[in-house]
């Protein structure tokens, strides 16, 4: 008799769909907000990006000008797709989808304006009293990010973000305070997102300005990186006193990469960048930083500067669940000139055997399934993707529809390719597809590269009606929820 396994999704499996307060929300200076990172990135256009695939980093001199109000350029984020005025009517769209959990994030300017205050915004946390209060009416559990992307500007132009201690201390008071405040309704929660963006952005990762750190980047990016571990590790212990039935994770950019050839150089070189990419769930999930990483400080020269219970409260407040996005994989190749253009999320070499999408992005579902298994293997501990989708170029038809069949086929083969991971044995808690409606690029903060089940009408000038319109995916993501991922 032959065995088959059966290829089904657990019961109470979590499907839903991700987003963030900076892309999402808008309403940037209601109700007692205060500026962000985020806001301070401005839109520039394709013609004029020189190649970039990233324009979302600032420097001092920039920040100071936009503070200023003396630029005239536009600042997306600062208006999303307001989300802020209209929460009701898109949670109403998510369970039509019939979600069964929403990620987003919670600004934390929104609570503390200049992150310094004694007391934290009663507006602001009102704000999300009501957004969670219409989540959990429809039956939709929150999943909360505690750090997006985001951060209060004065805290850079102060401390140089996360490359000062003192950002420790002022995180645990907005995470403390959100836990205080919603520990009976949210019982999912992320310390930061996709931390290892701080290899590719100080600015995006951790509020700093390039121009004015202390040291090599890379030197001041594990610094701050550790800040950030220590951190995340006070708040695991703080959130799990307040709130003992809650699951608290880490996250990352899962950066799959594969090796250019055979030759033992391109697979070492491969090796190495997989350690830098798995070094940070490492850190969470295990409680100590590995011994390549010691061995790759050692011969950079980098130093890290650790308070006497930094070790210790790394390691005895780990992650419940290691939570990831992932989009794409990479090519390893190793040249003993130049690595820079190997792996991670500026590669310029290209997989032959791969489609891309319009932003030159490699599709590749079978990626996703490795990636689950490699790191179910590795720490045994439940995943979470909560980010994976496609940004294409949406057309609204005469007749109001939009047809997106392209991006069905996208999240098709990687859920199948879920679903494969699961009978391999990888226990998967959900999927939160990016973005579940059209929200700002936090990549290059343009409107026209749509992610969402629901089209809204906004150009990258920020025109339009903000009009909500399902797409075919919309439809098409229902069933699948209802058939709990049986039907594709």
């Amino acid at each position: 008799m032959t065995n088959t396994t059966k290829h089904t999704f657990p019961k109470g499996f979590l499907w839903g769909g991700a987003t963030a307060a900076n892309q999402l929300e808008g309403a940037f200076d209601a109700d007692g907000k205060g500026l962000s990172t985020s806001d301070m990135a401005p839109y520039v256009p394709h013609e004029e990006r020189n190649g970039k695939d990233f324009t979302f980093d600032v420097n001092s001199v920039e920040l100071e000008q936009y503070l200023s109000g003396s630029s005239d350029v536009y600042f997306p984020k600062r208006n999303g797709v307001d989300f802020y005025h209209r929460y009701k009517e898109d949670i109403a769209l998510f369970a039509e989808m019939g979600f069964k959990v929403f990620r987003l994030s919670i600004a934390w300017t929104r609570i503390f304006p200049t992150g310094e205050e004694a007391a934290p915004n009663e507006a602001g946390l009102a704000f999300y009293d009501n957004v969670l209060d219409e989540l959990l009416k429809y039956g939709i559990e929150p999943l909360v990010t505690i750090s997006h992307y985001e951060m209060p500007v004065e805290l850079s132009r102060k401390y140089n973000g996360w490359e000062s201690r003192e950002m420790i201390d002022l995180y645990l008071k907005f995470a403390n305070t959100l836990f205080d405040r919603y520990k009976d309704k949210v019982k999912y929660w992320i310390t930061f997102n996709e931390m290892n963006m701080m290899l590719t952005s100080l600015y995006t990762g951790g509020g700093i300005l390039e121009d004015k750190i202390k040291g090599t980047p890379e030197q001041v990016a594990y610094q701050a990186t550790h800040h950030q571990f220590v951190a995340s590790a006070l708040a695991v212990k703080s959130g799990k006193e307040k709130m003992p039935n809650a699951q608290i994770g880490c996250m990352i950019c899962r950066l799959e990469t594969y090796a250019a050839s055979s030759k033992p150089e391109d697979v070492l070189q491969t090796m190495k960048e997989d350690q830098m990419n798995l070094f940070y769930p490492e850190v969470q999930a295990r409680g100590e930083y590995p011994s390549y990483m010691q061995r790759y400080f050692a011969e950079q020269g980098i130093e890290l500067v650790k308070g006497p219970e930094d070790d210790a409260i790394i390691r005895d407040n780990t992650v419940d669940f290691i939570a990831f996005s992932y989009y794409m994989t990479y090519i390893g190749k190793y040249d003993p000139n130049d690595n820079s253009n190997s792996g991670m999320l500026v590669s310029q070499i290209k997989n032959p055997h791969l489609k891309a999408t319009e932003w030159g992005w490699p599709i590749d579902p079978i990626g996703l399934r490795v990636a689950l298994n490699r790191l179910y293997d590795r720490y045994r501990m439940p995943l979470f993707i909560v980010e994976n989708g496609l940004g294409a170029t949406d057309t609204m038809e005469a007749d109001g529809s939009v047809h997106d069949p392209y991006r069905i086929d996208y999240l098709r083969s990687h859920i199948e390719q879920m679903k494969e991971a699961v009978a391999d044995g990888v226990e998967l808690m959900g999927f939160t597809s990016w973005g579940p409606i059209d929200i700002i690029s936090c990549s290059t903060s343009e409107m026209g590269k749509r992610y969402g089940f629901i089209y809204v009408d906004q150009d990258n000038a920020g025109n339009g009606s903000l009009e909500r319109t399902r797409k075919d995916s919309f439809y098409w993501y229902k069933q699948v929820i209802e058939s709990n991922g049986e039907i594709l």
